[in-house]
């Protein structure tokens, strides 16, 4: 059962692959916020998944978040997400990522939980 406060924190070590030059978003060897939004979106999907009824998964449905400071090639960044809210197959999220005491980020993050079955086309459930 899904619970207000259930937490989880994923953590990754900025590499130029991360970057905002990499990643499309930015022309700074910084880390991208997309990515640091991915990290905080992959915290979320863990702190519920061993919640989840057999056969199902969340999705990520919406996501908002500042990005206050950079983080360079080698820090190690931090994401927290908790689960502030349930209703039916909709979870809300309270998101942060740090970098050490260094607030990166934080905002607020909706997921569904969805059958992994239904949820796939067709042409995927045919192979």
């Amino acid at each position: 059962m899904i619970e207000i406060g259930l937490k989880h924190t994923s953590e990754l070590t900025v590499s130029e692959s991360l970057t905002a030059i990499q990643m499309g978003s930015g022309d700074m060897p910084v880390l991208a916020t997309p990515a640091m939004m991915a990290l905080m979106e992959n915290a979320a999907m863990l702190a519920v998944a061993d919640e989840l009824p057999e056969g199902c998964t969340t999705v990520g449905g919406y996501i908002e978040s500042s990005h206050l400071k950079p983080s360079k090639i080698g820090d190690k960044v931090s994401a927290t997400a908790e689960v502030t809210k349930v209703d039916g197959k909709k979870i809300a999220f309270k998101v942060s990522a740090s970098s050490g005491d260094t607030l990166l980020g934080e905002g607020t993050h909706l997921r569904f939980i969805v059958d992994r079955e239904r949820f796939l086309p067709v042409e995927k459930k045919l192979k």
